[in-house]
């Protein structure tokens, strides 16, 4: 057995991060990767390690094990994504990671959705997917959230089309949850166009963007990809200031901001979702921040007000009893300027090929004005926005839970009926039932938002149509050619 986590997981040139390391057979081999559009060795080190006890609540006070090694960051180190790859003196591979932070703040922030994968995370215990309430950052992350073979293949919206024995050698060797949450899913794809493609960024956590108020100070554009599920109220408080105060946003991801959760004590991610009336916060002055979902009235806070959209008008597609569409998005304002360049017509469909609309999908309710889909301005969708392209989708009901989810599981459909719709009926799931995946633009204060309300947006990047959506959007905030001949590769 080796596992290992990195604390703190973020940091700049000169801090300093600890590896923490429990192994069998006394050696290990650390190795740190720049992963970015090519893997790049920062450093190697022979380490000798032991077995460290997995104490019975890591899941939520963390492992406590001492460093194996600590990691000083290099000046010369460009910011970005730093795997820790650890190899056990027999040849098993467990991975760890830290994020390197830029010492002045560039134009374009991404930030990393830890704050998900800490959500998914049952290494060593429940997740929030399992029965628990709080998970610990301070443990091991299971396998496949960092590398995986081939993503592509190995996604939600693709498992229907394998072998059924593949798939099961798949989650034989990955966590059933690698297709969920993880580096490995989305995060890694847009890292290596956007290098490709001359966009220098700067990364960030969740607890990075929760505990910052000044991580967006400088920026001219903010960037979340693929499954960025679980916010917290500060989080989505600096992002949205910073919007009306003249930011941009770009949500190239889905289920955005779904649940809020809080960060509590060493940093554990706090959510109750549908258990919150145990939240310790019920019945304080701090309930509009119980961990449930955004869109509850108890929050009062949709996130549609932030994205546009939200996955209670949203759900599933690509994927097991749910709509396959034509895998793309219908395309209804082609002259908007996020498809500059493409010649398309109304009906068109874009990014149908590599599947960018698969598994989770973010909408708004549409009323059909003149032939075209129009938002209505209900559950926190502005009135300014703008919806540029469709594609169906739907909520799962508790029976149509995919095989290996959890006895516990309630479906969204139910949820969000039950909570939004005026109670859990036949009758008022048929109003929920039939969603859409909605992309869309819209102005907010003296800053603009984009979202492509789907988590596969980054399955595209490699086909010129979605990659020509994405340069608009980047483009239309930072200097392309300026940054062309600086990025790192």
């Amino acid at each position: 057995m080796i596992a290992g986590y990195c604390w703190p997981q973020s940091g700049s040139a000169g801090d300093t991060v600890d590896l923490m390391v429990s192994a069998t057979g006394g050696s290990c081999r650390v190795e740190v990767l720049r992963i970015g559009a090519s893997e790049q060795l920062a450093g190697t080190w022979e380490v000798t390690v032991g077995e460290q006890p997995v104490p019975g609540d890591c899941a939520t006070e963390g492992c406590g094990w001492d460093p194996s090694l600590s990691i000083d960051i290099d000046p010369a180190w460009q910011p970005g994504f730093y795997l820790v790859r650890l190899t056990a003196g027999d040849g098993e591979v467990s991975e760890a990671f830290f994020v390197v932070r830029a010492a002045e703040p560039s134009e374009t922030l991404l930030v990393l959705s830890t704050s998900t994968w800490a959500a998914y995370n049952d290494w060593g215990g429940p997740s929030f997917y399992t029965g628990g309430h709080e998970s610990s950052q301070h443990r091991p992350l299971p396998r496949g959230f960092l590398d995986k073979p081939d993503p592509h293949r190995y996604r939600v919206a693709r498992f229907g089309q394998l072998p059924r024995s593949e798939v099961d050698e798949y989650f034989d060797n990955y966590s059933y949850w690698s297709a969920a949450a993880g580096w490995a899913n989305w995060e890694r794809l847009f890292v290596a166009w956007a290098e490709r493609n001359g966009v220098s960024l700067d990364y960030a956590t969740s607890l990075d963007l929760h505990s910052r108020p000044d991580l967006l100070d400088g920026r001219r554009l903010y960037i979340s990809i693929g499954h960025d599920e679980y916010w917290t109220e500060a989080m989505r408080d600096h992002v949205e200031n910073w919007i009306e105060a003249g930011g941009a946003a770009a949500f190239f991801s889905g289920n955005t901001a779904f649940w809020q959760v809080r960060f509590g004590d060493d940093d554990r991610v706090i959510g109750y979702k549908l258990d919150f009336h145990l939240d310790p916060v019920m019945g304080t002055d701090a309930e509009h921040t119980v961990s449930t979902m955004w869109s509850d009235p108890l929050t009062g806070r949709p996130e549609s007000e932030m994205t546009g959209v939200s996955f209670t008008r949203g759900g599933y597609a690509h994927c097991r009893r749910a709509p396959k569409g034509s895998g793309g998005y219908t395309i209804w304002r082609p002259d908007h300027w996020a498809f500059d360049g493409l010649r398309l017509i109304a009906g068109d469909v874009l990014g149908g090929e590599p599947v960018v609309v698969g598994y989770e999908c973010d909408g708004c309710e549409l009323e059909l004005v003149d032939g075209l889909p129009v938002a209505r301005s209900t559950g926190g969708t502005p009135a300014s926005f703008e919806v540029l392209g469709t594609a169906p989708a739907h909520l799962w009901e508790t029976a149509e839970a995919p095989p290996g989810m959890p006895d516990s599981y309630i479906g969204e459909l139910n949820w969000v009926t039950e909570r939004l719709g005026g109670g859990d009926t036949p009758e008022n799931r048929e109003r929920f039932a039939h969603g859409a995946a909605v992309m869309g633009w819209f102005k907010r204060g003296l800053g603009e938002v984009f979202t492509t309300g789907c988590t596969d947006w980054a399955y595209g990047l490699e086909h010129d149509d979605v990659a020509t959506v994405t340069r608009n959007v980047i483009g239309r905030h930072i200097d392309l050619a300026a940054h062309q001949s600086g990025s790192p590769q």
